[in-house]
C-alpha cells in the first residue's frame, strides 16, 4: 500500500489517540515531517506482515528521549537531510549483521515514532511493515511485544542528536540496554535514534502487533468523518477499537519532573459523571488510571486521553490543569499481553518501572470494576 498524503494525516490522528500520550506530537512533529517528506516526492509505503517473506532481514528502531524532545520538529527537517541519526544507526545494523535491511518495523505507534520510520524506508527506497511492536507507545525499549518471542533487543546501536555512537552489546537485564542508551542521548543533544530487534520475517510474522498502522488510518480518517457529520468522534473511537470510556474530566493538579530522559508526572482529574478521583501515572506515556487509589488500568492496556471537542489524543506534555479531558481504555493486543505474561516479558513490563513495584499486572476487564 502506497500511502497517500491523506493518509498519512489520518494516520496521524490515529497514533496520535493510540500513542498513549506519548511516541511523539502528531501535530507539532509528524505533519510537518509528512509535509516535508511528500513535498519531495517520498511516498511512505507499507507491506503486510503476511506478505514479508520468511528470509527477509527487518530492524525495529525509532527515536528515544523525553517526550519534551518531540513536541515540535524545529530546524530538524532541514539537518535531517544531511545527517538522519536513524539511517546511521540502520547502516551500523546492517554493518552488524552483515546483510541489507529488507524492511523496517516501527518500535510503537506515535507521531513521531511511526512517522520517522515512514520516512527512513522512504529515504532508502525499501518498505515499512504495517505493524509496530506495540499497537500502543512505551517509554522503554523493552516493553514491546518481540521481548515474549525470543527476539533479542540487542545489539542495540544509538546515535544521539549530538552525533554520539554507542553500540550496546549485550544487556545482562531486560531495561538495563534503554538505560544505557538514554543516558548517551540526554547528555547529547536531548534526543537520538536507536535500531534493536533485528529479526526474520518468519519471527516478524509470529510475533508483530499486525496492520497497527493501517487501523491507525482507518481510526483517523473515522474521527475525522465523524467530526465533519457531527457524530460524536468518541464513540466512533470505542467502536472501532472496541474499547470503555472511563470518565470526562477536569485536570486538577499535574505533578512531576522531566528526569533522565523521561516525563514522570502525576496528574489528578476531578470527573463529571463518576464519583472516585481518578489519577494518572505517566512515564512519558499514560502507565496507570487509578480510581480512588485503586487501579481500573495497567500498561500495556492502553489509556488514551481525547480532547472532547474533537476526540483527538492528548500528548502528556500538554496536561495542563483546568484542561477538560475525556479519558477511554482499550485493552492491549493479545501478542503484547502475552509477551508481558512470560518470564522476561514480567521484568521488563512490571510496575516498578513506573514506579509502582508493589503492584503487579492485571487485565482491565478484571480490575475496570474499581471505577465507581
Amino acid at each position: 500500500m502506497k500511502m497517500s498524503k491523506q493518509n498519512a494525516y489520518d494516520m496521524l490522528i490515529g497514533v496520535g489517540i493510540l500513542g498513549t500520550g506519548g511516541g511523539g506530537d502528531p501535530v507539532g512533529f509528524g505533519k510537518p515531517m509528512v509535509d516535508w517528506d511528500y513535498q519531495r516526492d517520498r511516498v511512505y509505503e507499507l507491506t503486510e506482515p503476511k506478505d514479508v517473506k520468511d528470509d527477509a532481514f527487518i530492524v525495529c528502531g525509532g527515536y528515544m528521549g523525553s517526550v519534551n524532545a518531540f513536541t515540535s520538529i524545529g530546524d530538524m527537517l532541514e539537518q535531517w537531510e544531511t545527517r538522519y541519526e536513524l539511517h546511521e544507526a540502520m547502516k551500523i545494523s546492517e554493518r552488524i549483521a552483515g546483510k541489507k535491511v529488507n524492511h523496517l518495523v516501527p518500535f510503537e505507534l506515535g507521531g513521531t515514532n511511526t512517522t520517522v520510520m515512514l520516512s527512513l524506508a522512504a529515504r532508502t527506497g525499501i518498505t515499512t511493515v504495517d505493524g509496530d511492536g506495540l499497537g500502543r507507545a512505551a517509554p522503554e525499549s523493552q516493553m514491546i511485544s518481540f521481548v515474549g518471542y525470543d527476539i533479542e533487543l540487542c545489539p542495540m546501536p544509538v546515535v544521539s542528536k549530538g552525533g554520539s555512537i554507542v553500540i550496546v552489546e549485550k544487556a545482562t537485564s531486560p531495561a538495563l540496554a534503554d538505560e544505557i542508551g538514554r543516558f548517551a542521548v540526554v547528555n547529547d543533544g536531548g534526543a537520538g535514534a536507536n535500531n534493536h530487534y533485528h529479526q526474520s520475517g518468519a519471527q516478524l510474522k509470529k510475533s508483530v502487533i499486525p496492520n497497527s498502522i493501517s487501523k491507525s488510518i482507518e481510526l483517523g480518517e473515522a474521527v475525522r468523518d465523524a467530526n465533519e457529520s457531527g457524530k460524536s468522534p468518541i464513540d466512533v473511537f470505542l467502536d472501532i477499537m472496541g474499547g470503555q470510556k472511563l470518565a470526562m474530566g477536569t485536570i486538577e493538579e499535574v505533578k512531576g519532573e522531566d528526569r533522565a530522559g523521561h516525563w514522570h508526572v502525576t496528574a489528578t482529574i476531578k470527573p463529571e459523571d463518576i464519583k472516585g478521583k481518578l489519577k494518572l501515572t505517566i512515564k512519558n506515556e499514560y502507565m496507570m488510571a487509578t480510581c480512588d487509589g485503586k487501579p481500573v488500568v495497567m500498561f500495556p492496556d492502553l489509556i488514551c486521553l481525547h480532547h472532547p471537542e474533537n476526540g483527538h489524543g492528548v500528548m502528556s506534555s500538554a496536561l495542563k490543569e483546568g484542561m477538560k479531558v475525556v479519558i477511554t481504555a482499550v485493552p492491549a493486543h493479545e501478542r503484547l499481553r502475552y509477551a508481558g505474561s512470560t518470564k522476561i516479558g514480567k521484568k521488563a513490563f512490571s510496575p516498578e518501572r513506573y514506579g509502582h513495584p508493589e503492584l503487579e499486572y492485571k487485565p482491565m476487564e478484571e480490575i475496570i470494576g474499581n471505577l465507581h
